[in-house]
């Protein structure tokens, strides 16, 4: 099991990241996109990076807009697990 992160290292390493916000115990990002079918392109994109790290985040989907939530539910919380993957999902386009 990954080890939880300190709130001054979720903290300084969120900040490093464009888009995500942390939530309570969960790394959260939306975007919105022109359509439906832009947010579902976004969306599978998201596959390679997740299948890699072995680490695959919450999404929600509303129409033309999608919602990364990024949690180690195992260990209870953000992990670098989590940071490691928004910053991978941060440059995604």
């Amino acid at each position: 099991m990954a080890d939880l992160l300190s709130d001054s290292e979720i903290k300084e390493r969120a900040s490093l990241l464009s888009g995500p916000t942390v939530e309570g115990r969960k790394l959260r990002c939306t975007r919105s996109f022109k359509d439906f079918i832009g947010a579902i392109a976004f969306v599978n994109k998201l596959v390679a990076p997740s299948e890699a790290a072995g680490h695959h985040p919450d999404i929600e989907i509303s129409y033309n807009k999608v919602t990364v939530n990024l949690t180690t539910h195992d260990a209870g919380g953000l992990t670098e697990k989590d940071l490691a993957l928004a910053q991978e999902i941060s440059a995604l386009n």
